[in-house]
């Protein structure tokens, strides 16, 4: 696969490598090579043209380059590659070139050669997606009572744990990383139909040549041909896609707090990572903007595999040669992702004593709500609010604390006096205790996330 410059530093050379057309060509004989092997031991062709397909059923005994421009004037990159490959077989053994890619059709082979390297794609996708959510979860024990503020319409709202916001970052990857278990169970499938998906030339061996094929491959065997049944694989690419979403939302935030005005998180910098051509002083998150590049791109290749479900009776014609153009794309951008990402937060800078200060540079109006329902219990809920409406203008105007004004108001309002406890009052501006709400929210999630990911089994 080719990919342009600016495609590739945002993805992984070793993502790049399994969608490669050499990867992809390999995989397209291995499925030629489990054919013969299976039909063979099913009686169909002989046993000695299976050794001899098998033989040369290797991607570097051929010019793939040749191969990919013969495609274009083929309509699918099958033909000429079974063309080659018989021709190959035919110079050591005449009889066997008969028995190569027999009963089988195009798409039989493409499809199940995307197959294989989407396997090995999701595979390293997983073993990223792993040490992310790893970093994610240690992170959120160590920042548990860690205050910081949660924003709101990107303004400040009220105290939170940052615990509780990584454990927010981690869950929905871990349910991509669960989901695409089972749907990679029902997508990772073989293809084999014959011309219309009906096995005719194999007749009744048809289904045990498949069952044969399938374990050969390590893939599950379908109950019939899906040439034109895509649901199954557009599922698989769309939770790609989902995941890419959610890596993009962990982008967003992560960005935002390593603003130099809020700097309460950093990706890591150094030799060269981050830097700026004209600016020394810049520290700029490349890995936010990898996975933030990837969030932008993938909806459309997932609305594309959807736009190209409709595809016309036994074979389509452009939709699915669209769908295998867009499929790769997702996986680029999914790894390329989660990488950066993985690599961010091994070394993320927090700077829990800047979050604690950009809280207490608010005055403490982020307190206001809890002070009035405190309030209401003495002078009632709509007394309390339209209090603290007051107060809180009086502080912003007076560039005062806002506890200062609640205090001034409890000596001198005789509604308040006598009935609050100056030192509980003061305590609900105390950002460690306003967290714990969502410390324990969070401890709970987290015990569930750290079991769930220690109980996921190799994808």
């Amino acid at each position: 696969m080719s990919v342009s410059i600016f495609d590739s530093f945002l993805t992984t050379g070793e993502m790049i490598a399994v969608f490669d057309d050499a990867a992809v060509v390999q995989a397209m004989f291995r499925f030629e090579a489990a054919l013969a092997q299976a039909q063979a031991a099913e009686g169909i062709i002989p046993e000695s043209a299976a050794r001899a397909i098998g033989s040369v059923c290797n991607a570097q005994l051929y010019d793939i380059p040749a191969l990919v421009v013969a495609s274009r004037r083929a309509g699918s990159l099958a033909i000429p590659l079974v063309k080659e490959l018989t021709k190959t077989v035919a110079l050591y053994n005449a009889e066997s070139a008969a028995h190569v890619h027999w009963g089988s059709t195009s798409q039989d082979v493409i499809d199940t050669g995307m197959v294989l390297v989407t396997r090995d794609a999701l595979q390293m996708i997983d073993r990223a997606l792993q040490g992310l959510i790893d970093s994610l979860l240690k992170l959120a024990e160590r920042h548990m009572a860690t205050p910081v503020l949660a924003r709101t319409l990107m303004q400040p709202a009220q105290a939170t744990s940052f615990g509780f916001k990584l454990v927010g970052w981690a869950a929905p990857l871990l349910r991509s990383r669960a989901e695409l278990r089972t749907l990679a169970a029902r997508a990772l499938q073989l293809q084999l139909g014959g011309a219309v998906g009906t096995l005719a030339v194999m007749g009744n061996q048809g289904p045990a040549v498949a069952k044969r094929m399938a374990q050969e491959l390590g893939l599950a065997a379908p109950e019939a041909a899906w040439h034109t049944q895509r649901d199954e694989w557009v599922r698989l690419g769309l939770e790609v896609a989902v995941l890419v979403g959610s890596l993009g939302k962990i982008a967003t935030d992560l960005s935002l707090m390593a603003q130099g005005e809020i700097a309460e998180l950093a990706e890591p910098s150094g030799n060269g990572r981050g830097g700026s051509s004209a600016m020394p002083h810049k520290r700029n998150p490349v890995s936010s903007m990898i996975a933030l590049a990837a969030a932008a791109r993938a909806p459309q290749r997932g609305a594309a595999l959807l736009a190209n479900m409709g595809q016309e009776h036994e074979r389509g014609l452009g939709n699915w040669q669209a769908e295998l153009a867009e499929w790769p794309g997702l996986f680029l951008s999914a790894h390329g992702a989660v990488t950066a990402l993985a690599e961010a937060f091994e070394g993320l800078a927090v700077d829990a004593p800047r979050m604690l200060r950009n809280i207490d540079d608010l005055q403490g109006l982020i307190f206001a709500e809890a002070v009035s329902i405190y309030l209401a219990a003495a002078i009632g809920r709509p007394a309390a609010h339209s209090l603290m409406e007051e107060l809180t203008r009086k502080a912003v105007a007076d560039g005062i604390h806002l506890s200062d004004a609640v205090a001034a108001a409890q000596d001198s309002d005789p509604r308040l006096s006598g009935k609050i406890d100056r030192n509980e009052l003061m305590r609900l501006f105390d950002p460690v205790a306003a967290t714990l709400p969502a410390q324990a929210l969070a401890s709970r999630q987290l015990q569930h996330l750290q079991t769930q990911q220690q109980a996921l089994p190799p994808l």
